[in-house]
């Protein structure tokens, strides 16, 4: 177990202060970034990762969007296709699940 710069999981400001409001509890990301029992800090608040799975885009549901602060599954795959350059949903794509919890 280590601890995490917040920003290496969180790529944006805007999905840390998500967190810190309860309002963000995992992202996905194209590798793993964490372990479970890492921790990491936003402000003076600690969390602790609590799972790491790899998936699949496909597997995704809008629950998953919901997590990572998104009204559904469309806007999850907006908001990427914004975010990333030459980026195409493909269902078979990897990704890695953190989810994480306040301590």
């Amino acid at each position: 177990m280590s601890e995490l710069d917040a920003g290496d999981l969180l790529p944006s400001e805007r999905m840390r202060k998500q967190v810190l409001e309860g309002e963000v509890t995992q992202i996905h990301r194209g590798h793993r970034y964490a372990e479970e029992g890492d921790t990491f800090a936003i402000e003076d608040t600690t969390f602790e990762v609590t799972d790491v799975t790899e998936r699949t885009l496909g597997d995704l549901t809008d629950e998953d969007a919901q997590a990572e602060g998104m009204d559904d599954l469309e806007g999850y795959r907006r908001l990427l296709e914004r975010a990333h350059d030459d980026f195409e949903w493909d269902d078979d794509s990897e990704v890695v699940r953190h989810r994480f919890e306040q301590r």
